[in-house]
């Protein structure tokens, strides 16, 4: 979990090309996907839009994870932060991990986080999301993610029934 030092936009999902909004959501990043020579020390490319934005028509590129301390829709993680993300993300590629997940979400969501944003208009995706955010701290490793008729469904390899709220 690290805290992020910069982002634009306000609470909820990027949803278009320009919005100065940051992702939210479940991303998965590869070798292809890491930058070593960034401009802003060290990046990786999240992969926005995922399967979930592109069934939601949503737009964007090039949205990254990246050193210093400004962004503009992108994520800003320090220098010193950078260094250690990066650090481990290239070294379980390099071991053979074909990718990595990135979870990322507007608060940590716990019910009690969620309960003032109840008349939010993405109360229901923080909810969908919170699936993937409870199973991970249930087993303390990331779920199996799939979209499904627009939304994210969960799974893990020790819990073998599917995480889903009717919306």
């Amino acid at each position: 979990t690290y805290i992020i030092c910069r982002y634009s936009g306000d609470l909820g999902p990027k949803l278009r090309v320009g919005d100065k909004q940051g992702p939210e959501g479940f991303y998965e990043v590869n070798s292809a996907q890491m930058n070593p020579w960034s401009r802003n020390h060290l990046s990786f490319n999240l992969g926005y839009p995922n399967d979930y934005d592109q069934a939601l028509k949503r737009s964007g590129s090039a949205l990254m994870v990246h050193g210093g301390c400004n962004s503009t829709g992108c994520y800003a993680m320090t220098d010193y932060y950078m260094d250690e993300i990066y650090t481990l993300a290239d070294a379980a590629l390099g071991r053979g991990q074909a990718a990595f997940q990135v979870h990322i979400f507007p608060f940590r969501l716990t019910s009690s986080n969620l309960d003032p944003y109840l008349n939010s208009p993405w109360y229901s995706f923080w909810l969908n999301l919170k699936q993937g955010y409870d199973l991970f701290e249930t087993y303390q490793l990331p779920p199996q993610v799939e979209v499904i008729n627009k939304r994210y469904v969960f799974s893990h390899h020790y819990d073998r029934s599917i995480a889903q709220i009717d919306p």
